[in-house]
């Protein structure tokens, strides 16, 4: 499994997530194969929220309920989960109290002392950056988390945050993959007038600002595609894209979701993969793409086939 680091000077993680989004529900067995299937690809990396599944928290606790790991069990693995999003409003909030008291919660639900990441769950508007500092302050010196980040974030929020948080940002959890590539693809096409995909989005240069600031991208929905919902893999309506990601399936010998695995890992960003399926052998087809070097060529092949410009 290829690693990447986590932030500028943080550990090793691996290139691929095991996100926990749509366990709720699943039996003991079936979140055992998931988190086996997991381990024995070399994911060590276990992606969690507070508003996953059907109760709040519920995702979080049938994870613990169903591997019941012992403390060195849990020292072996890092988990990470996200507050800040209140589902009933819905509206969002970073306030100190909610941040606090929904980690708290995160750490009774999973059954631990700590969490190794805590990402800020979307943007709020209406956010006070002392009170998220203070909120990050006090679980930072509490040891009830060791890293924090956010999610969905653009550069100038990620600064607003810095001009209180003294903790490195290490993590933005953002919506990428072949057929969803705003924050890559629009850099293509830069000065392009008569292009859509030149339009500057979310303020521009999310990538290259991450990259600069040593902040891990980690891409959600890997898969999901643009055009009518739903995944492009097997899709008739990316047939152009599907058919070079079977091409290139072939000639390395694995399966198609390696390849859209592949093609984020292979950006020099060093990005993680948060996987959203309950499948074992799926985590294990996808967990191969990390250890695909694509060259250029076929990098570039699979933009021109998702539609993008290329110039």
């Amino acid at each position: 499994m290829r690693s990447v680091p986590l932030g500028r000077s943080g550990p090793a993680v691996p290139a691929v997530v095991a996100g926990m989004m749509r366990i709720d529900g699943k039996s003991d067995d079936d979140v055992r194969a998931l988190y086996l299937a997991a381990r024995s690809a070399g994911i060590d990396f276990f992606d969690h929220a507070d508003i996953y599944a059907r109760e709040l928290h519920s995702a979080e606790r049938r994870f613990s309920e169903a591997l019941r790991l012992s403390r060195s069990e849990r020292s072996e693995i890092r988990l990470q989960t996200k507050a800040g999003i209140v589902r009933e409003g819905p509206y969002f909030d970073f306030s100190y109290e909610h941040i606090v008291s929904s980690v708290e919660e995160s750490l009774r639900a999973l059954e631990t002392d700590y969490v190794d990441v805590l990402l800020l769950h979307r943007p709020d508007a209406l956010v006070e950056p002392d009170e998220v500092a203070r909120a990050f302050d006090e679980l930072e010196a509490a040891g009830k988390v060791r890293a924090f980040g956010v999610s969905n974030h653009t550069p100038r929020q990620i600064d607003l945050l810095r001009t209180a948080v003294r903790q490195p940002i290490v993590a933005n959890q953002v919506q990428l993959s072949i057929a969803h590539a705003p924050i890559i693809t629009q850099g293509l096409a830069v000065n392009m007038e008569s292009t859509p995909q030149a339009a500057v989005l979310d303020g521009g240069g999310l990538v290259e600002y991450c990259r600069i600031e040593g902040i891990t991208l980690q891409a959600w929905s890997p898969l999901q595609g643009t055009r009518g919902g739903g995944v492009f893999l097997g899709n008739p309506a990316y047939a152009d894209l599907n058919a070079v990601i079977d091409e290139l399936a072939a000639r390395y010998g694995v399966t198609p979701l390696a390849i859209a695995v592949a093609w984020i890992t292979r950006h020099p960003a060093g990005m993680q993969v948060v996987l959203g399926t309950t499948t074992p052998q799926r985590v294990t087809d996808a967990a191969a793409g990390a250890d695909i070097d694509l060259t250029r060529a076929e990098w570039y092949a699979l933009v021109r086939a998702a539609g993008y410009v290329v110039p």
